[in-house]
């Protein structure tokens, strides 16, 4: 039976399921001794330009990547590459050149610096600590003649395992040959969760005992349970996996609109990070866009772009979803996401500092202008009430100044619920704005105290853990009884089960990545809002994520 075949449990990201021959990902490549010799002062000069050779090399391998990705791939393949030529990290390996390094052992140990420097930081930051090593052993590949390391190409269906997988392995996957990932690290917000997720590849991450399973070995991985059994009993294996089929041939098949089984509407919305991503959004099921991540648009843009410029981004948004809901978030930079424009200070805890909102603290006037942008960008559109959403609230002084900040400009103001403050006192929130939308990626990170991005804390960072859910309880609440949308556009919102526990609570809308909808809209579809109800019920009253997941699958199945 299964149940006895059990290798490891990690935190099920993509539900589905693989059954195919287990093939590891090779090991970094490891300096011989010899490159630790010092320079001779006259090879020094030439060794930076050998080294500069390579990151370009590097660079443009992944800048190639991003081009021929898209949506979430597209973005974190396009962060590496910026990445691998950040000016600090070339300054920090010339400087250990020029005191007669080699190029591979001044990488090694320049980035080993920022590396220390990320997990000080902790947050969001911590996050790009996989992004450094993957630059690493790129670079000294290059450097060494040796082939470009990552996840190798195999000729036959199998489910990858690693320590971990960098956005450029993930974002080249084959879904046609990859049939499941595991990782030993990572979380539910990771590189590699997201990018598994967008395409449809079922994904397990914080396996604390993968390396238990040997290469070649059969592996059965349930990406939604979250569990890899070795052993499995053949014939039952293959059955699983051809229903597993079966279910995602009718996911493909799925046209909208969200609705349970008894006819209750659910807005089922996309994220989307600029004009190209909203009108790759429209070719899905979206009912329109419930997170505009306006942040994303101006990653590497070293100056403020004016209000007519801004305005100019935002229309390509509203334009792909005509007279549908578009949900601006204003710049939600700081942390992991520093605009190169903005004014960020340097902090001890950058995730639980001057982010979101609270950027007008350093620059006041920089959410007055994006707001007029917005305002013109509706104006050209011929879109009345626009929505507009703040993120980071956490007091109602704020909610009061950022909602006549929008009204004074014709725009609908709403705010995020990501740090607990607004969840418990959402009903006096409410009052101030005309809708919310529950963050879970953050509000699960601020309810337990646990960095979101770090491997060994993803069991604390999983949304289904009972406090989370009783937050959102709360903010769903206060919308039911305040007649106010309240909605959800983290994560969560993209796994089918916990899709309809949120229904249950109360929620009106769930917005998520494009590719996720369509999954979630069958779900949906396959129960009544009563069943969402009491499944719901009996979720709360579980003590641990583990029995709230389990309990949720058993009722809803």
């Amino acid at each position: 039976m299964i149940d006895t075949a059990i290798v490891t449990t990690g935190t099920g990201v993509v539900a589905g399921l693989g059954y195919a021959p287990a093939l590891w990902v090779k090991p970094a490549p490891v300096l011989p001794p010899s490159y630790d010799a010092p320079l001779s002062e006259e090879a020094r000069e030439s060794e930076i330009e050998r080294w500069k050779a390579a990151v370009v090399t590097v660079a443009e391998r992944l800048t190639a990547r991003a081009s021929n990705a898209s949506g979430a791939a597209a973005e974190v393949l396009g962060a590496t590459a910026a990445l691998a030529a950040d000016r600090g990290l070339q300054r920090a390996t010339a400087k250990l050149i020029s005191a007669g390094s080699t190029a591979e052992s001044a990488t090694v140990a320049a980035i080993a610096q920022f590396i220390e420097k990320f997990e000080k930081l902790g947050g969001l930051m911590a996050e790009r600590v996989t992004d450094l090593g993957d630059i690493r052993n790129r670079v000294v590949s290059e450097l060494l003649g040796l082939p470009e390391p990552g996840v190798p190409t195999p000729e036959r269906p199998i489910v990858l395992l690693a320590e971990d997988l960098a956005p450029a392995d993930t974002a080249t996957l084959d879904p046609a040959l990859i049939h499941g990932v595991a990782t030993r690290l990572g979380g539910p917000t990771s590189h590699t969760a997201i990018i598994a997720r967008q395409l449809g590849i079922p994904c397990i991450v914080a396996a604390a005992d993968l390396a238990s399973i040997q290469e070649g070995a059969l592996v059965l991985l349930d990406g939604g349970a979250g569990t890899l059994f070795v052993g499995t009993d053949p014939v039952e294996a293959e059955a699983r996996v051809l229903a597993d089929a079966a279910r995602r041939e009718a996911v493909q098949s799925w046209t909208g609109p969200g609705r349970t089984q008894d006819g209750t509407a659910v807005e089922l919305l996309a994220n989307v990070q600029d004009g190209a991503g909203a009108r790759a959004a429209a070719k899905f099921p979206a009912q329109g866009v419930g997170l505009f991540r306006t942040e994303l648009c101006f990653l590497s843009a070293q100056t403020e772009p004016s209000v007519a410029d801004q305005a100019g981004i935002y229309g390509e948004v509203l334009a792909a979803f005509p007279d549908q809901k578009v949900v601006f978030r204003t710049l939600d930079a700081g942390s992991d996401k520093p605009v190169p424009f903005v004014l960020h200070p340097e902090e001890e805890n950058p995730a639980l500092g001057v982010r979101g909102i609270r950027l007008g603290q350093a620059d006041p006037g920089l959410l007055e202008r994006q707001l007029d942008a917005i305002a013109l960008a509706a104006k050209q559109q011929g879109v009345t009430n626009a929505k507009v959403m703040a993120p980071m609230v956490a007091t109602i002084d704020e909610a009061q100044d950022f909602a006549a900040a929008c009204r004074a400009r014709q725009l609908s103001p709403g705010i995020m619920v990501e740090v607990p403050s607004v969840a418990l006192l959402a009903e006096a929130f409410l009052e101030e704005v005309d809708f919310m939308s529950v963050g879970t990626n953050d509000l699960t990170q601020y309810a337990m105290a646990a960095d979101r991005m770090a491997p060994s804390l993803a069991a604390l960072t999983d949304p289904w853990q009972p406090a989370v859910l009783h937050l959102i309880r709360s903010a769903a609440a206060a919308g039911v009884s305040s007649q106010k949308p309240v909605g959800v556009c983290g994560e969560a919102a993209a796994d089918p089960f916990l899709a309809c526990i949120l229904v249950g609570l109360g929620l009106s809308s769930l917005s998520m990545a494009p590719n996720a909808l369509a999954a979630v809209g069958l779900q949906l579809g396959s129960v009544s809002l009563d069943q969402c109800q009491r499944a719901a019920a009996a979720v709360l009253r579980c003590t641990t994520a583990r029995e709230a997941r389990s309990t949720a699958h058993e009722l809803l199945s």
